[in-house]
Formats: C-alpha cells, structure tokens, sequence
C-alpha cells in the first residue's frame, strides 16, 4: 500500500462500502485535505462528526506509521467541517459581544482540541475580547471569553 493519503482513504472507504470521490487540495503551507463527496455523506460524518473525526485520526495513524514525520491530514465530507466551523465563529462572536456589553468573562462549553483552534484563531486580531484556555492535556476543554486587558 502506498503512502499517499487520497489512495489509502479510498482503499479505506471502500472497503466500508462507501462510493465517493475524494477531492485532494494542498494549502501553500504543505497541509492536505481530503474532501469527500458521496451520497451517504450523513453515515460518514456520524453523530457531531465523530465517525469523520475516527476516520481522519485513523488515516492520519496509518500515515504515521508509514513514515514518523508525516503531516497531519484534514478529512471533511462535503465541506462539514468548514460549514461547522462557521457556525462555530459565529455564534462566539454573538458571546463576545456580550463579554463586551457587561465587561464580564464567559465560559463555554468543553470543547476538542480542533475547536478550540478555531476559537482561538477567531479572537487574535480582536481589538476587546481574547480567548484562553487551561494548559494540559485533556481531551475536552472549557474557553473562556474576556476583556482584553491592557
């Protein structure tokens, strides 16, 4: 089996009895992501994502094996993960702005390391409001929301 990450998420796919086309595109930093497209596209994201999260961790997993250094994968299935990931900056932008209005901090929901990235990507360049979360490794963690201090 060969290294490339398309060919061994088809080879994956299809031995689960999924038809799809994958879409591969490459960022100009080097990242892959793998975007399917098929008719059975609620069975492959699972509940919240979660059978799409199994499959990119695995694939990933498959590639680190094959050569330690391999970089990370995203898998999305007709653009779930950025529609996702809308709503999620959306609706953190709609909890700023109560942070701003009452001067308060907000705590919100335990969240995966990707979502986190998300949130914290969407506040850098915030003028009032920054995010922070607890160090360590836990698998699920709480962002909260505050003032910039200055």
């Amino acid at each position: 089996m060969s290294a490339d990450p398309r060919e061994i998420l088809e080879t994956m796919l299809s031995l689960l009895g999924f038809f799809c086309e994958i879409q591969e595109t490459r960022s100009a930093s080097g990242g892959v992501l793998l975007q399917i497209h098929t008719a059975e596209k609620e069975r492959l994201i699972g509940r919240h994502g979660e059978v799409l999260d199994d499959i990119q961790s695995l694939l990933n997993r498959m590639l680190q094996a094959k050569k330690k250094g391999a970089p990370k994968v995203q898998v999305d299935v007709e653009y779930y993960r950025a529609i996702q990931e809308d709503k999620l900056v959306s609706r953190v932008r709609e909890l700023a702005q109560s942070v701003r209005q009452s001067g308060r901090s907000l705590q919100l929901e335990p969240m995966n390391a990707y979502e986190r990235r998300v949130v914290h990507n969407a506040f850098i360049e915030d003028p009032d409001v920054t995010s922070w979360s607890p160090p360590g490794e836990v698998r699920l963690k709480r962002i909260t929301l505050k003032l910039r201090t200055a």
